[in-house]
């Protein structure tokens, strides 16, 4: 269980998370939502202990992680895998090295279980026969199956996914929807989402949590979030219906703005 307490961040005086309250359950995943620059992967590193919280408490299968020095920090990363929003392959090494790269590096097991490891994650992601490739030699969508394996390779029970469909066309946004789902079903893993994508969002989430300039506005079920009545909520889920009216803009606050025209327009001739 990953658990949040009135976590408060700031960026050079810029406030990026403001008394920030979650749960993730063992064994669910967990959808956060929101804009760009919101504070999403902002509550990624912090989970893996990459940035330290101005205040507040973050506890990590009941272990708190504020102020743990880096040594003690290794053990508890090394039940979590990150899926980074670029995939993050290195250009350099094939696909097998790509997958095997943390098991290599670690060297608590023999080579032939690695290759086993490698193999069955590839294999989970439909691309054994990628095994030789070079990076540069995948699609997008590939790339990021890539990046799946080799997180699952390592056998974690905490999987962070940062914007995991950014990029992809709507087959392979559905193929990694699909691979979230069945780790969850199948693995039992623990997942938490960050992403801007309403689709991913509403396909793999158990609970939803919507985060605005740092400030949690939802946490709860799809269906309460689909009939909450903030109206930076309803803009974010429906902006073809909020922003409908010509000249009509989101404020800064999550409001509404209409900007009239500075210039008439031009009769015809």
């Amino acid at each position: 269980m990953i658990r949040f307490t009135n976590v408060c961040m700031m960026f050079h005086g810029r406030p990026v998370l403001k008394d920030f309250t979650m749960e993730v359950p063992s064994g669910h995943t967990v959808v956060i939502l929101g804009g760009s620059g919101g504070g999403k992967t902002t509550v990624l590193r912090l989970i893996l202990g990459l940035l330290r919280p101005d205040s507040g408490s973050i506890r990590v299968d009941g272990r708190e992680i504020v102020g743990l020095p880096e040594r003690n920090m290794v053990a508890i990363r090394a039940h979590m895998a990150m899926v980074f929003q670029g995939s993050a392959l290195f250009d350099s090494l094939t696909v097998r090295e790509n997958v095997g790269y943390r098991l290599y590096e670690e060297q608590s097991l023999p080579d032939d279980a690695i290759e086993r490891k490698i193999v069955e994650s590839l294999c989970f992601v439909g691309l054994e026969d990628t095994l030789e490739k070079m990076p540069a030699e995948l699609s997008g969508g590939m790339r990021k199956r890539v990046a799946i394996a080799r997180a699952l390779a390592c056998s974690p029970e905490v999987i962070l996914y940062d914007e995991p469909t950014a990029g992809l066309d709507p087959i392979n946004t559905h193929l990694i929807n699909e691979l979230i789902c069945r780790l969850q079903k199948e693995e039992c893993l623990t997942q938490v989402v960050v992403t801007h994508d309403l689709d991913t969002a509403y396909r793999v989430a158990d609970r939803l949590i919507m985060i605005h300039r740092g400030e949690k506005l939802f946490d709860g079920t799809l269906d309460m979030l689909k009939t909450a009545d903030d109206p930076r909520i309803r803009t974010f889920l429906r902006p073809h219906e909020i922003l409908a009216t010509p000249g009509c803009f989101p404020d800064k606050d999550g409001g509404i703005r209409v900007v009239a025209p500075t210039m008439d327009e031009e009769t015809p001739a």
